[in-house]
């Protein structure tokens, strides 16, 4: 046996990394009594010493500030062409950095730390696939349905809360409220806002009236109250007019981080959380068998970070004795696996890395769903922004912070429709956000657009159920400090012969100018900004 496999396993897993997948799941294991060490390379977003936190991490609607709060922010700048033209005609394409910004977070809670808390249910054959693909039945959707309702607090929709009056029902002793709640996002400024009402108003109409047999889909959307998790809709891989539920309880953000600490509190002496901790390396034995993982102690030591350590961090061991989880995410996971000697012999050896495991399909697969913007500049400032900064004194945050209500208590989103780019697509394929803002994309600085205009509308289109598979994350060295070399070969570049992705990406385009065309015509939209009426 090896000096390394030979040490006391000090605990029972170790998980690497604490946001959605490795912070629930090493909260789950301490539940059941496993005794869990959860590493995080980043620190508590609460209490780092930062001019815009707590604020930025709780209010639902500062979520673009904390995706470039520098106290949490990890910029990773990737292609999406490695052809070098293609890639520069991309607006948002940062030369010095070889890449278009894709904000992530090292901190504790992961990417639930600054994302646009939208919480929506999968469709059911996104579930029939994995559990094909797999050969595993408990993957199917009636299984996956089960740990999604211990997983969501559903306690805001009209259909539970009638049966907690009707029957004195306690949702959480029934199984219907987990630990995630979430919330419908609603503004009763918003109703004050006569041009914002009439944006919503006429876009929902137009979506429903394009759709196949719109009564039924309107009897749903009364029915469901718009709830896009609502079950009945799911079984039926629902399309159309929803809001999008957000993950906030009493109008602040609620994550895994809160997941974490909660559990920490009921169980110290099962689940032990160590901050600023950067793995990596996955320790062997002589087995090949994972048996714990080496990490950097320190801070900022991710060069990701927007103000890195320069010091060496001091170096760590720990030991599971069943087993080590890595949820790193769709980055970081391989370049730890990579960097520990699993992957493509010849690309590792390359970066004088011995390969322990010849698996060419590490970091290859690298999917994402493709996201275009629709940009529109409204001839009048939105009243219900009137006065706001996205910072403290407004009188939205003074609102937020009395009562927990109002604008900020959202995350800017108005209206949602998810539907086919196509009638022949089994799924609906397209999710379409309408946002009180400017949003043109990721870019540095691209929240100060935000905070600064108060008169656009944009629609964010998301692609998903995407063709293209051919994206890849590869090592820039053999520095676990160093971010990976990220290309996700969009469009032609990919492995979508066919085109169907960017056919349908154009298809939301084109069906996001039929709900604003009337806008246009009423005189509240004054011109679309991006792409530009002559794209």
């Amino acid at each position: 046996m090896s000096e390394e496999s030979s040490r006391p396993a000090e605990y029972e897993y170790v998980v690497v990394g604490s946001g959605a997948g490795g912070g629930t799941l090493a909260a789950r294991l301490a539940e059941a009594g496993r005794k869990v060490l959860l590493l995080e390379a980043g620190d508590d977003p609460l209490r780092m010493a930062e001019s815009r936190l707590p604020e930025d991490y709780q209010i639902p609607a500062f979520h673009p500030f904390a995706s470039e709060n520098a106290a949490m922010k990890w910029d990773f700048f990737v292609r999406h062409y490695a052809d070098d033209e293609q890639q520069k005609r991309d607006v948002k394409f940062c030369a010095d950095r070889d890449g278009v910004l894709y904000p992530r977070a090292g901190t504790l809670g992961g990417c639930t730390a600054h994302n646009a808390l939208i919480f929506v249910y999968p469709h059911n054959d996104d579930w029939e696939y994995i559990a094909q693909l797999t050969g595993d039945s408990t993957w199917r959707p009636t299984y996956m349905r089960r740990y999604f309702e211990r997983l969501e607090d559903c306690r805001h929709r009209p259909v539970y809360r009638r049966l907690e009056t009707l029957f004195g029902w306690n949702l959480t002793r029934h199984g219907f409220a987990g630990w995630l709640f979430t919330e419908r996002p609603f503004c009763m400024e918003a109703l004050r806002d006569h041009d914002l009402m009439k944006v919503i108003r006429g876009s929902a109409r137009k979506a429903i009236r394009e759709e196949q047999h719109p009564l039924k889909r309107l009897l749903w959307i009364i029915q469901s109250q718009a709830d896009p998790n609502d079950w009945r809709l799911v079984q039926a891989n629902s399309y159309g007019v929803r809001y999008a539920p957000v993950s906030t309880r009493g109008g602040v953000r609620i994550g895994s981080r809160e997941r974490v600490l909660e559990v920490f509190k009921q169980h110290p002496d099962k689940l032990r959380l160590e901050l600023n901790a950067l793995v990596t390396r996955i320790l062997f034995n002589d087995e090949n068998r994972a048996i714990g993982v080496a990490y950097l102690k320190g801070d900022r030591l991710y060069r990701a970070h927007a103000n890195p350590n320069t010091g060496a961090g001091e170096p760590r061991e720990a030991f599971a004795s069943r087993e080590v989880i890595l949820s790193g995410g769709a980055f970081n996971t391989p370049q730890l696996l990579m960097l520990s000697g699993i992957g493509a012999q010849r690309d590792l050896e390359r970066h004088g890395i011995k390969a322990r495991v010849d698996l060419p399909g590490v970091g290859t697969n690298l999917q994402d769903r493709y996201e275009v913007g629709v940009v529109n500049r409204m001839n009048e400032p939105w009243e219900v922004l009137a006065g706001a900064r996205f910072a403290k004194s407004d009188p939205q945050y003074e609102k937020w912070v009395s009562t927990k209500k109002g604008v900020y208590t959202t995350n800017g989103g108005v209206l949602t429709l998810a539907k086919r780019s196509n009638p022949e697509r089994k799924l609906p394929d397209l999710f379409l956000l309408g946002l009180v803002g400017r949003f043109e994309g990721y870019f540095p600085g691209y929240s100060e657009l935000i905070a600064r205009h108060h008169d656009y509308l944009s629609w964010i289109v998301l692609k998903a159920h995407t063709v293209n598979c051919a994206g890849r994350v590869a090592l820039r060295s053999n520095d676990p400090r160093d971010p990976p070399d990220v290309n996700f070969r969009y469009f032609e570049e990919g492995s979508d012969r066919a085109g169907e992705d960017l056919e349908s990406a154009v298809e939301g385009v084109k069906f996001v100018r039929k709900m604003t065309a009337g806008l246009k015509k009423r005189g509240l939209i004054a011109e679309e900004t991006l792409p530009g009426k002559d794209c």
